[in-house]
Parts: C-alpha cells; sequence; structure tokens
C-alpha cells in the first residue's frame, strides 16, 4: 500500500472495529487504520471473508483480529462487541460499513429481498452503534462513521437501499444528538460509484452500467477505495474534532449533476490509491 496521506502513526493506541471489513472498502479502511497505528478489529459474517482478509493486514505489519458478525442478527452484534471487549478494554471508532443490495425496479422487488437489504443496511448500522454504544461508548466516548451512498437523486433500481440508506443518513444526525453529552460524534461518508471488488458481485450487464456512471461526475472516472477510505479516516482525526452530525459525499460531485451542464471528459483529476 502505498504511502497514507496521513501522519505517520497518526492512530497508534487505539482500536478499530469495521463491519463488513473483509472485502472492498472495508477492508482498505481496515488497512489504511493498521497503516497508521491502530489496533484493527474486523468483522464479517462471511468466514471466507475474513480468512482472507487478515493475513493482508497482517503481512503489512498491522495489528488486527476477526470476529464473525451477522449485523442483521440481534443476538449475534451482543455477541460479537461482547467478546470484543472481554478483550480490549475498550473500542475508540466504528466503521458501519456492512452491506449489501442487488438491482431491481421497485415492482418486481418482493418483500423478502427489501427486508433483507433493509435489515442488513439500516437496521444493522443501528444494531452495532447501540452495542457499542451502551457497552463502551457510554462510559468511554468514541466516534463512529457510518458507510452509506449516493442518495441524493433517488436511487432508481435499488429503491430498498437508496431508503436504508437515506434512513442512516437520518439516524447519524439522531445519535449525533442524542450521544454527543457521551463524547460520542457520529458522521457518514456517502461513495458515489467506486471501482470497488463490490462491483463484482453484479451481473455483468449492471457492471457495465456503474462502470460507465463516470461520465455523471466532474472527476470523469470512478472513485477509488483508498479515497472513500481517506474520508473515513478524516472524520476519526482530531482535525475532526468539532464535526458530528455530517454526511461526507465522496462522489467526484455526482449528486450535484446537471443535465444542463453536464460534465466533460477529462484526466486533470487523477484518482489517489488507483493501484494498491
Amino acid at each position: 500500500m502505498e504511502t497514507s496521506i496521513f501522519r505517520e502513526k497518526l492512530f497508534v493506541g487505539r482500536v478499530a472495529l469495521i463491519t463488513g471489513g473483509g472485502t472492498g472498502i472495508g477492508l482498505r479502511t481496515a488497512r489504511e487504520f493498521s497503516r497508521l497505528g491502530a489496533t484493527v478489529l474486523i468483522a464479517s459474517r462471511n468466514p471466507k471473508h475474513l480468512e482472507t482478509a487478515l493475513p493482508a493486514i497482517t503481512a503489512e505489519g498491522g495489528q488486527a483480529q476477526s470476529f464473525i458478525c451477522n449485523v442483521r442478527d440481534e443476538t449475534s452484534v451482543k455477541e460479537c462487541i461482547a467478546a470484543i471487549l472481554k478483550k480490549y478494554p475498550k473500542v475508540d471508532f466504528l466503521v458501519n460499513n456492512a452491506g449489501g443490495q442487488f438491482p431491481a425496479p421497485a415492482e418486481k422487488m418482493t418483500k423478502k429481498g427489501w427486508d433483507a437489504v433493509i435489515e442488513t443496511n439500516l437496521t444493522g448500522p443501528f444494531l452495532v452503534s447501540r452495542e457499542i454504544f451502551n457497552q463502551c461508548f457510554e462510559q468511554h466516548g468514541g466516534a463512529i462513521v457510518n458507510v452509506i451512498a449516493n442518495i441524493w437523486r433517488g436511487f432508481p433500481m435499488m429503491a430498498h437501499t437508496g431508503a436504508a440508506r437515506a434512513g442512516v443518513d437520518n439516524l447519524t444526525k439522531t445519535l449525533a444528538s442524542e450521544w454527543g453529552r457521551y463524547g460520542v460524534r457520529v458522521n457518514a461518508v456517502a461513495p458515489g460509484i467506486i471501482h470497488s471488488s463490490g462491483l463484482d458481485s453484479y451481473d455483468e450487464n449492471f457492471q457495465q452500467v456503474a462502470l460507465g456512471m463516470k461520465r455523471f461526475n466532474q472527476a470523469f472516472r470512478l472513485g477509488t477505495e483508498a479515497e472513500v477510505a481517506a474520508a473515513i479516516l478524516f472524520l476519526f482525526t482530531p482535525a475532526a474534532a468539532f464535526i458530528t452530525g455530517e454526511t461526507l459525499r465522496v462522489d467526484g460531485g455526482d449528486s450535484l449533476y446537471s443535465p444542463s451542464y453536464p460534465p466533460v471528459a477529462h484526466d486533470k483529476i487523477p484518482p489517489f490509491g488507483e493501484d494498491d
């Protein structure tokens, strides 16, 4: 991994929990935290993702442990946080990154499919945040960053995740208001279309649609996992100590797209961390 944009050893002595930390943006965030000295805890309901991710972090000299956690299951979440706090005196940072969705027009969505996405992308962040607060942050303080999505112009073909992510945007503001008195900051990051391993979970046709979305943002390219990870980490730095209840858009201006003044092709805003 290339040299971090942040100060070396910035997070030494801190413990960071990343849900969905085994792949994509979550793994890149875990690697970045580790690179800066944090002890990294990656959680996923898929043991294979953890088996692959853990060596990737430790091979770079990082300190990391993995935990099985199904964010949709209240008991699993409670047990995961309790197991973590048996090993560590406290957790300092939480990244609610675990998520999942599938493309479908709203009229074709089943209730089962709708419920699964809502539970993962909205209920999950609530449950994990609640448990880390009740078991740790209420006493020690801390910071949370929720990873949502570019929901500002609606979310065609993704009504379920659009609704869930909009809910997390509001949940971010609510928790920031309720928990600020305990020394807890809560923010969110909203990525646009990112060239991430997450694209591999979609069929080829949808992948091609996603790759073509670069024409709607001002950088005229897809974002990188590193760019999202850097935004997430910024919100945990001391420089962000006076920021809470905010959602930082990492979308190249996609959410500002106007057909009356569309972006034009150029290569003047190069990507950060594209190849590492």
